[in-house]
């Protein structure tokens, strides 16, 4: 499953309040089977009590949507989270754990995008574990699993000559965690990334010339062609695998739209994981 809120502002400067708050929210959530692959849209503006995020304790929601932790729910874990999600076709309603604290990415928490200067910043939580219910079609299913959040923010776009990304979250059956991105750019020298976290939570920034992320199939949904299989390489950490969706029709037909849904790892590890590919 998928749930995901976004934060845009209209124009540089001040929140605002109230209907001359300056943000657009726009939120999605997924549900994907091997056969399924049920997602949802929400749009709100702010200021107005119909979207937001409260800092303590955490609060992110819009309309009914939302992620929550109680009242002294731990800051360098951000555990536990309640989750909650809705659509005439899905219900999710999960609760979120860990005793691990989170992970920065790149530099500190400073995760360059380009050589030009275009970054943001970022940090995830890759040890969460998921416990709760799904309901399909009107029937409930208990369910549990991993779950892995990131929050990612940035005053700069990408750079003009970057046209989307291939993102890649790993939960190896070894316990360890791996985080890589390429940035596709009109000259073909893909900006990458990644970030590899040891069982006990210790991160390794990865060198670009450690990573290899090669598409091997594409999958093609309407006038969209998209890489959803991939070899993927990383030489520093005998790490040599195939990546294949769950389901290659997991196209998230929202306002902007994208691929993302869940994969299966093969090869010098097993494991199981999520991939995002925008820009197709």
């Amino acid at each position: 499953m998928q749930w995901t809120l976004f934060r845009q502002a209209m124009a540089p400067g001040s929140e605002g309040q109230g209907w001359g708050s300056r943000q657009l929210w726009m939120g999605h959530a997924a549900v994907t089977s091997a056969r399924q692959h049920l997602f949802a849209e929400r749009l709100a503006r702010g200021g107005v009590g119909q979207a937001g995020v409260e800092a303590a304790p955490f609060h992110a929601f819009i309309d009914a949507w939302e992620l929550r932790a109680p009242e002294g729910a731990s800051a360098q874990t951000l555990a536990p989270l309640a989750l909650k999600a809705s659509s005439t076709d899905f219900r999710i309603d999960l609760r979120l754990d860990t005793t691990r604290p989170v992970v920065l990415q790149g530099e500190g928490g400073y995760s360059e995008k380009s050589t030009r200067g275009q970054a943001s910043y970022y940090y995830s939580q890759p040890f969460f574990t998921a416990q709760g219910e799904i309901a399909l079609a009107g029937r409930s299913v208990g369910v549990t699993g991993q779950a892995w959040l990131d929050r990612e923010w940035s005053s700069q776009p990408l750079a003009p000559d970057q046209k989307g990304w291939d993102w890649m979250s790993l939960h190896l059956a070894s316990g360890d965690k791996v985080m890589l991105f390429r940035l596709r750019q009109d000259d073909g020298a893909d900006y990458r990334s990644g970030n590899w976290i040891d069982a006990d939570g210790t991160a390794h920034a990865l060198a670009a010339s450690d990573i290899a992320m090669t598409p091997t199939a594409w999958t093609t949904i309407g006038t969209h062609v998209v890489p959803t299989s991939w070899r993927v390489a990383i030489a520093s950490r005998g790490l040599t695998i195939s990546i294949a969706p769950l389901n290659p029709q997991s196209w998230m037909g929202t306002s902007i739209p994208y691929w993302e849904g869940p994969v299966r790892i093969e090869g010098s590890h097993g494991g199981v994981g999520y991939l995002e590919a925008t820009g197709y």
